[in-house]
């Protein structure tokens, strides 16, 4: 029996992730595990953080060796004072404004199993993976000159920035809390009522406390999406009511202070990083309660229960609908003149509204195969042992701690070695591609991490290679994460503004920048042509994430 075992062992090859007792992983095998970690690293080292190297640069380092005096301008003068406190107060007013609308329409949604849910859970998360050009023109077209509410002249405001920040994160807080509510053992609520505790008691005392830590981290998120927010202030804010992001993108682009801009930015990543830092304490000390594995909804029982559901959606809803609809209303106005429009070139464009939609569409299918590549190599790299590249998850998700407008300026500033790329038509897409990697990563990680390793092990012990395994066992099972990601990742290509302000070439602008300057020149022509273009623009997003989901359904 000992001959033929080891007749067998010299028959049969063992690979070496299986000599050492280890399963095979995606990321092993003939240093396949450190090029695939190398890839991203290098990507996002030489498009990421070398462009924010060149940022602080500037900010700290303007003529070769440490300056204060560009920060000291900051803190010091009265107006970028200002910018600063207004660029917390309305994300602190919009994060709290979308809480009050979202966690209703969070209970709702995953709290209950009605007859519809499922497609009304689907439809809320459309506004979060729209353009937010698109939903400032929605409110613009609401709200502005010629809309059904212009005589509350609310554009430009706060009250106009607030609505449309609500709107775009409403989606964040359904999913975030609403995937945790779903899930919370309700025998602790049933204690409590039995007890005699009124439904308001068993929320504050209850309820709430157990989704501190969802809450947490929903509003977060919400936090720094306001705060780094760009297209929306631009667009409804007007000129008296700058953010820090706004305020780069001018001091950069028409008074040509890189020194201030560049230090605005430092101050950004800054309050960036304490938003993170108190965000991940709080959470960190939320209590622990009892979740169940899977969703714990319950049916409505009776009309009591009816009506409070569709009052708890009403403001949501509203939210949603009407300045959609008021856009669309109002694209179709006037005979379809803004779509007759879109054909002919613009002399505010430079070319036709057509050819910026395109241009975008030629954009996002560059930057969405450049973000599949370089977001599956590190998510093959992260899925296999943490020891490879123990950097590599920081890194790669480093772009989600950094706003767009800082991208596009560190873009604007960087890559002119050891390539210059700054007039390139390539640096559109490399920025898009940038932007959207850490949403590839977070989607295709957690497939890749679920696959069972015994899979793997049959086919190395059948004598597949490591990167055959890859392409033969891993690929065909993560392939719905990476629909999904493609999906993801050309939503945002075609929505991006903010680094695209600062980086695309004259004459060739992306569909959501050439929305922002027809809205911004005077014209009843220019502004029927935006809006037209912000709907088809819209549709086609709407389009791309539904063909997604259905090619992601028969895979």
């Amino acid at each position: 029996m000992d001959v033929d075992r080891r007749r067998l062992r010299r028959r049969v090859p063992t690979p070496p992730d299986l000599a050492g007792g280890a399963p095979l992983s995606p990321g092993r095998g003939s240093g396949a595990g450190i090029l695939l970690g190398a890839l991203p690293l290098a990507y996002v080292g030489w498009f990421l953080v070398w462009p924010l190297v060149a940022i602080l640069g500037r900010g700290l380092v303007p003529r070769g060796h440490v300056q204060l005096g560009p920060m000291v301008d900051v803190v010091a003068n009265a107006a970028t004072r200002h910018v600063v406190v207004f660029t917390i107060a309305q994300a602190a007013l919009s994060t709290v404004v979308t809480l009050a609308v979202g966690l209703p329409a969070a209970w709702a949604l995953h709290r209950w199993q009605w007859r519809g849910a499922r497609v009304a859970r689907a439809l809320s998360l459309v506004p979060f993976v729209l353009p937010t050009i698109v939903m400032a023109a929605a409110w613009e077209a609401l709200l502005g000159p010629g809309g059904p509410l212009a005589s509350w002249t609310l554009v430009p405001s706060l009250t106009a920035i607030v609505l449309a920040h609500a709107c775009f994160n409403i989606a964040v807080v359904v999913r975030v809390v609403g995937a945790s509510w779903s899930r919370l053992d309700p025998r602790a609520e049933d204690a409590a009522r039995a007890l005699g505790a009124s439904s308001f008691t068993v929320l504050r005392t209850v309820t709430l406390p157990a989704l501190i830590r969802p809450l947490v981290a929903a509003a977060a998120i919400v936090y720094l999406f306001c705060f780094t927010s760009f297209g929306v202030v631009l667009t409804l804010g007007g000129i008296s009511r700058n953010t820090i992001e706004t305020q780069i993108y001018r001091l950069t682009t028409q008074q040509l202070a890189l020194d201030r801009a560049g230090a605005l930015v430092v101050v950004q990543l800054l309050a960036v990083l304490l938003t993170l830092a108190v965000a991940g304490r709080a959470e960190r000390r939320g209590a622990r309660f009892a979740i169940r594995s899977a969703a714990a909804r319950r049916r409505p029982d009776g009309a009591a229960d009816r009506v409070a559901i569709a009052v708890a959606l009403v403001p949501a809803a509203a939210l949603v609908a009407v300045p959609f609809c008021t856009l669309v209303a109002r694209s179709v106005s006037a005979s379809f003149a803004g779509y007759r429009t879109l054909g002919a070139t613009s002399d505010v464009l430079g070319t036709s509204p057509l050819d910026a939609l395109r241009h975008s569409l030629a954009v996002a299918a560059v930057a969405t195969a450049i973000a599949l590549a370089v977001g599956g190599a590190a998510s093959f790299a992260l899925a296999g042992p943490r020891r490879r590249v123990p950097v590599l998850d920081a890194v790669v998700l480093l772009p989600l701690g950094v706003s767009a407008v800082s991208v596009g300026y560190g873009f604007l500033i960087a890559l002119d070695r050891p390539i210059d790329l700054r007039a390139s038509w390539w640096i559109v897409p490399l920025a898009h591609a940038t932007v959207a990697i850490p949403f590839v990563v977070r989607l295709v990680v957690p497939a890749l991490r679920g696959i069972d390793p015994k899979t793997r092990e049959a086919a190395a012990v059948l004598g597949a290679p490591p990167r055959t395994v890859r392409r033969t066992v891993d690929l065909p099972i993560a392939r719905r994460a990476f629909v999904t990601a493609a999906g993801f990742a050309a939503a945002i290509s075609l929505g991006e503004f903010g680094a695209t302000a600062f980086i695309a070439r004259a004459g060739a602008p992306t569909a959501p920048l050439a929305i922002y300057q027809l809205l911004g020149r005077p014209g009843t022509a220019n502004v029927q042509s935006a809006y037209a273009l912000a709907a088809v623009l819209a549709a086609a997003v709407t389009v791309i994430m539904l063909a997604g989901e259905r090619l992601e359904g028969t895979l």
